[in-house]
């Protein structure tokens, strides 16, 4: 799944178009390098995101095949940091 997909179903960031803003922004890294939004996600991945000041680490902990409901969106990802 494509990184701006991943980050849009997981609900970490509200829209698509956003998410794949974001990641030509760089605003979104991997391991201290920026990524394109058509990076593929794995299980394991450790990604970081810049909200401005604001800034979130979180590990990929599942990758959807399709679209996840509401309440299982947090089970794909887990926060590792948050500043």
């Amino acid at each position: 799944m494509r990184l701006d997909k991943y980050l849009k179903v997981a609900r970490i960031i509200k829209r698509r178009s956003v998410a794949n803003e974001a990641c030509a922004k760089d605003r979104v890294t991997m391991n201290g390098k920026a990524v394109k939004p058509s990076k593929e996600v794995k299980v394991g991945d450790i990604y970081t995101i810049g909200f401005g000041q604001k800034a979130i680490t979180f590990k990929v902990l599942q990758v959807p095949q399709g679209n996840v409901t509401k309440n299982s969106a947090d089970m794909l990802y887990q926060i590792i940091e948050e500043n």
